[in-house]
């Protein structure tokens, strides 16, 4: 199968990067969001990114152009053309929401075409079970999409070979680092990712250090180009609380369960960078 017509479902942070970076692979881009505004604002997001490489002379001015043309602003599932190659998901961390894409889609998209997830947790075999198991798969990119080289490819339990291997070579042209992994709560990033920022909200609620203070020595001490905290914030606590939860809920362990200052952050709208204010403030 030769995938050229790609949507995306979803113009937030993670949509409108792989919005992006298909866009700058010449495939033919549509964004779907359910307001005008929302749509506005994603392009507007990638205009300033691919802006941003053509300051860093990482592409031409003409290849700015040429992505921007790429893209075509959908307002409505409903607006989609029925020969879209491939869909990816990338709304909020909801299984009922996603769930609820995927069964309008179904009744919409080619029976042909491919359905991924950019769910950083949620398992891909639940979300398969409302459509076409053997044609769904989890394409994880990470953030920022245009920067970053990995995407976790997540087979569910009924992903077909093919499938795998369509979008597997897929990663590959958009120049990035596939890696398969099974359909198990978190996948491989976050079920390592997530408790270490766990641990760390537990030290600073337990008093071990300060903020600053953990994130200092995860940086100077483990070489991390950011501090778990820091981290947080740009991932969003209400995501990384999401997160802990699937892997709770999945696991029944309590080594997943969330520190209940992640839980009382959330709980006051303290999310980090988007609210302005997390384990430390944004302007």
């Amino acid at each position: 199968m030769d995938i050229k017509n790609i949507a995306v479902i979803g113009g937030g942070t993670m949509g409108n990067g792989i919005a992006h970076v298909f866009a700058a692979n010449n495939f033919q881009v549509s964004l779907v969001d359910v307001k005008q505004e929302y749509l506005d604002k994603a392009i507007l997001t990638i205009t300033k990114n691919l802006d941003r490489q053509v300051k860093k002379e990482a592409i031409t001015e003409n290849d700015k152009l040429n992505a921007l043309n790429n893209l075509n602003p959908v307002l409505g599932i409903n607006n989609l053309s029925p020969s879209t190659d491939l869909v990816i998901e990338a709304v909020i961390e909801n299984k009922e929401l996603k769930q609820t894409i995927f069964k309008e889609l179904e009744s919409i998209i080619s029976k042909n075409s491919i359905f991924a997830s950019n769910t950083s947790s949620i398992s891909i075999t639940e979300l398969a079970s409302v459509c076409r198991p053997d044609k769904f798969i989890g394409m994880h990119f990470m953030n920022p999409v245009p920067v970053m080289k990995l995407v976790e490819i997540i087979r569910g339990y009924s992903t077909s070979d093919e499938t795998y291997n369509i979008i597997k070579d897929l990663s590959l042209k958009l120049g990035k680092t596939p890696v398969e992994v099974n359909d198990y709560p978190g996948f491989i990033s976050n079920r390592i990712l997530m408790p270490m920022i766990n641990e760390a909200i537990f030290s600073l609620y337990e008093g071990v250090a300060n903020a600053e203070d953990i994130d200092t020595v995860m940086k100077l001490g483990m070489a991390h180009p950011m501090g778990p905290l820091t981290l947080a914030d740009f991932i969003g606590l209400d995501v990384c609380l999401s997160i802990m939860e699937v892997l709770y809920n999945g696991f029944n362990d309590s080594k997943y369960r969330a520190c209940p200052l992640l839980k009382n952050m959330v709980a006051a709208g303290k999310l980090g960078r988007k609210s302005g204010e997390g384990f430390f403030k944004y302007n």
